[in-house]
């Protein structure tokens, strides 16, 4: 897709008394958007996540990369890393920006999905099992294990991407996969560790991504 026809903005999601800075991307004719929850320190400047984005983007999905910690929880974050743990702060966030989308002239009538990275994918799992109308969610070298529960209650079809190095999250996300069953495949990355910075691997996520929210985009969307 040509790049002049995608309208780039940045944006502040007013939520509850927190203001959360995101950078949003549409399309002409979007047929759909992703929003990102970035993990493990990350934001919406993350060089991976972006790039995947892009891919999506040329795919006709409209993206929202966005903080989900605030300038002052960021700066508390680097001090004791402990709120990129708190799923359930970042999926409330995650939940919280979803509705944001819905609310917005340019969003409102697209179908959401979810993009989850690392810590990141807890949170959109915890998020996505509070709201059925997501409709596909993908994790990259995701921790499905923080989400607990919340990961049997997930309707959409989940895609969890793991690199077949990344020894400790690996089997994580194997038996996360054996848990949530039907609705979910696992995909293992010849040779790639946890940040796919592997030549080659991010650009298999980026790809792998499109074609599982394009695939099960809902049926109006799709021949929109």
């Amino acid at each position: 897709m040509d790049r002049s026809a995608i309208s780039h903005s940045d944006v502040v999601l007013e939520l509850d008394h927190t203001r959360l800075d995101a950078f949003l991307s549409i399309p002409v004719g979007a047929s759909a958007i992703v929003l990102f929850a970035h993990g493990s320190g990350s934001g919406r400047h993350s060089t991976r996540n972006t790039r995947v984005a892009e891919v999506l983007q040329a795919a006709g999905l409209a993206t929202l990369l966005v903080d989900l910690l605030t300038g002052e929880e960021q700066a508390r974050d680097a001090r004791t890393g402990l709120l990129r743990f708190d799923i359930d702060l970042l999926g409330a966030r995650v939940v919280s920006a979803s509705r944001w989308l819905a609310a917005q002239p340019t969003t409102g009538a697209l179908p959401q999905g979810y993009f989850g990275a690392s810590t990141g994918a807890a949170a959109a799992l915890t998020a996505a099992a509070e709201r059925p109308d997501i409709f596909a969610i993908v994790s990259r070298g995701g921790r499905p294990d923080l989400a607990g529960d919340a990961i049997r209650r997930v309707r959409a079809p989940t895609l969890l991407l793991v690199g077949s190095a990344d020894v400790p999250i690996l089997p994580l996300n194997e038996e996360a996969a054996d848990v949530m069953g039907r609705g979910s495949e696992l995909i293992v990355i010849p040779g790639a560790t946890h940040l796919f910075e592997e030549p080659g691997a991010l650009e298999e996520v980026a790809r792998l991504s499109a074609g599982w929210f394009v695939r099960h985009l809902p049926p109006r969307a799709a021949g929109s």
